[in-house]
């Protein structure tokens, strides 16, 4: 990547050349109804730009219902994305270019635009019905409510069935490829290449080969409109970015947190078994790993949450990887299960695909909010351990991760993702497969003729324990001279035998949660991005961040230092245990800020266990930081500090 500051269109270079604007950056959003394809027009968009090779990062919108009234805001589905010549972190705070379909994705849509943005409409849409059905009291388009922006109409709608009438569709049938036309409009107006929309909808409709020639014609038109209709000023062109050498994908974070799973399977020798039931937004983990039975992965759609759950854990207690999928409301039914993965100790793996509750709350949009459950959530004393994914790409890691964690120490293990990583995506470099950790699921061996010729139950002490990891041994079932208890009631020390002495409680207890503890023995200590303190001390502020707020707590930081202010920057995986630096991290700072998507969850652990006095910035709205919100309350909390900052950094170079 050539620079890590992340610039706005606004702030990029331009090279005007033969009516060609070159641009840094670019932020553009697809909305329409939900049956206009929208989502499907902002991925091809995004696979065009990342074949090109730009840096991307993509947020999809989705309605909650499953099909709203078509024109509503409700209805309203949109796809956004940030091209970008540079390294970028988010997917943009303001849309330079909105594509409206209707009058309902405008109205839903054009409050986000930043002033002077182009905005490109289907001018077919608007008419007096579809105003109405909008909530609009005037034409937009005449009103001078649009002032702001760069107001392009095109009649996409029946331009494209005029481009349609060769395939002998229907107007109605022809209609619905308006997304491809605007898809070639877009694709032309910043340098798109359309092989790969073409192959896609060649590959998709494969088994309708008139929706393959109408999607195909629409693509087609689409751009040749941009071509003759000299409606533009000019074209736009976005650079490719420079990258490491390797071999590069765009993925989204369910794939890649999938395929994280596959890989720690297979580093660890294990059947993968997937007990899940249903739900948005984790149900494409579900989707994905049925793909891969060639891994020797089963998946099984449950009837419901609690069957999902107690399926893996009877997997893991037969020798394979249990992994079970859900969001929020599904951790609220898993939470029994999860306690008796605790008990007895065996490997689990917990994905929560967090989104806005509580109860059914906000099923399509995102949320930081279930930390606190993932680490109180369940009866009696049962600490889990907690990783968290921060990017889409990184998915993959910290999946890879937290099956470390649940083989090595027989532990069920939370994994949190959210709504905004789980449908985001990205470029991701593929690691080499000599680089990823090989995992020692270590299973428990059957007695053998020597010291210990028993062969009943005694002869096998199922709680005695790795002095290093408190691991119990795992035992599968079937080994003779194996045999041992199983069950939700409390086990004896060593010998696992069903105890309810308070003593063997209070030990099992304490055994238990040293195991968790002992985890931060394994993990990295934290590195802090501060790129002053070796030269004049720490800076005068320290953000702290948690999952996904990460791309926006990173660009925020950037935007900061090059005002020449000094701000330092660390971004937690490991929730439980922390990392066994993170006390002494933040003592080294005046002033904490910890960014999240709920109403301070992170801060109120901090504070408790480290007695700082962090200070919480909360966003609860079901989408993801600005940019703007964090780098705004950077520079409020620096304050006073603000220009002794700016004066120690003056004339610092911000490095890539």
């Amino acid at each position: 990547m050539t620079s890590t500051v992340d610039r706005g269109t606004s702030g990029a270079e331009r090279d005007v050349r033969h009516g060609v604007e070159r641009l840094g950056s670019l932020v553009v959003r697809f909305a329409g109804d939900s049956g206009d394809g929208m989502q499907v027009t902002g991925d091809q968009f995004t696979a065009e730009s990342a074949l090109f090779g730009n840096d991307l990062a993509t947020l999809p919108s989705f309605p909650a219902e499953i099909r709203a009234p078509a024109g509503t805001l409700a209805g309203v589905s949109a796809f956004q994305v940030q091209i970008a010549d540079h390294e970028i972190s988010t997917p943009g705070d303001a849309p330079s270019v909105l594509v409206a379909m209707n009058p309902a994705a405008l109205r839903a849509n054009v409050g986000d635009l930043a002033t002077g943005a182009t905005v490109i409409v289907n001018s077919d849409a608007f008419d007096e019905r579809s105003l109405v059905k909008a909530g609009y009291q005037a034409d937009p388009r005449a009103d001078g409510s649009l002032a702001a922006y760069r107001v392009y109409e095109v009649p996409m709608t029946s331009l494209t069935v005029e481009a349609c009438k060769p395939t002998g569709a229907k107007p109605r049938d022809a209609e619905r490829s308006k997304n491809f036309f605007a898809l070639g409009l877009v694709s032309w107006l910043y340098h798109r290449r359309l092989e790969s929309t073409v192959e896609f909808v060649a590959t998709r409709y494969a088994s309708r080969p008139a929706v393959v020639e109408a999607n195909t014609l629409a693509l087609r038109a689409g751009w040749n409109f941009g071509e003759t209709a000299e409606l533009f000023e000019s074209s736009y062109e976005v650079p490719a970015t420079r990258l490491a050498p390797g071999t590069y994908t765009n993925v989204t974070g369910n794939t890649a947190l999938a395929w994280g799973l596959v890989a720690g399977a297979h580093q660890a020798g294990l059947k993968l078994f997937l007990g899940s039931y249903p739900i948005t937004p984790a149900s494409d983990i579900l989707h994905e790993l049925a793909k891969q039975k060639h891994f020797g992965i089963t998946t099984f759609q449950a009837e419901d949450e609690i069957a999902g759950v107690g399926a893996a854990l009877g997997a893991a207690f037969g020798g394979a990887l249990g992994v079970t999928t859900t969001s929020g409301p599904g951790i609220d039914l898993k939470a029994e299960t999860i306690g008796l993965a605790v008990s007895l100790e065996l490997p689990l793996v917990v994905v929560d695909v967090q989104r806005g509750g509580p109860s059914t709350g906000l099923p399509t949009k995102t949320e930081q909010a279930d930390l606190l459950a993932a680490m109180y959530g369940r009866h009696g004393e049962a600490p889990v351990p907690i990783v968290a994914a921060r990017t889409p790409s990184h998915c993959f890691a910290a999946a890879l991760e937290a099956v470390r964690i649940a083989v090595t120490y027989r532990t069920p293990v939370y994994l949190l993702s959210d709504g905004y990583l789980a449908n985001g995506s990205e470029p991701w470099r593929l690691p080499e497969p000599g680089t990823l950790p090989l995992l020692d699921p270590a299973f428990a061996p059957a007695p053998g003729a020597g010291a210990d010729e028993g062969t009943g139950p005694r002869s096998f002490h199922p709680y005695a324990r790795d002095p290093e990891t408190l691991a119990r041994p795992w035992a599968l079932p079937g080994t003779p001279g194996l045999e041992h208890r199983i069950g939700g009631i409390e086990k004896a020390d060593v010998t696992g035998d069903i105890s309810y002495d308070p003593a063997n409680h209070s030990t099992m207890v304490h055994l238990r949660a040293a195991k968790v503890s002992g985890i931060a023995r394994s993990l990295p200590e934290l590195e802090v991005d501060d790129p002053g303190a070796d030269a004049g001390g720490p800076a005068p502020l320290l953000v702290l961040g948690w999952g996904s707020s990460y791309g926006a707590i990173t660009a925020a930081v950037r935007r900061v230092r090059a005002r020449g202010l000094s701000v330092a920057q660390v971004h937690l995986v490991h929730l439980n245990p922390f990392a066994s630096n993170l006390g002494e991290v933040l003592a080294r700072y005046p002033r904490v800020l910890v960014p999240e998507t709920n109403l301070g969850q992170l801060v109120r652990l901090v504070r408790a266990e480290f007695l700082v006095d962090a200070v919480g910035l909360a966003k609860i709205e079901g989408t993801p930081f600005r940019v703007s919100e964090i780098e705004s309350e950077i520079v409020r909390l620096l304050g006073p500090m603000a220009s002794a900052a700016a004066g120690a950094a003056a004339g610092e170079e911000v490095k890539p």
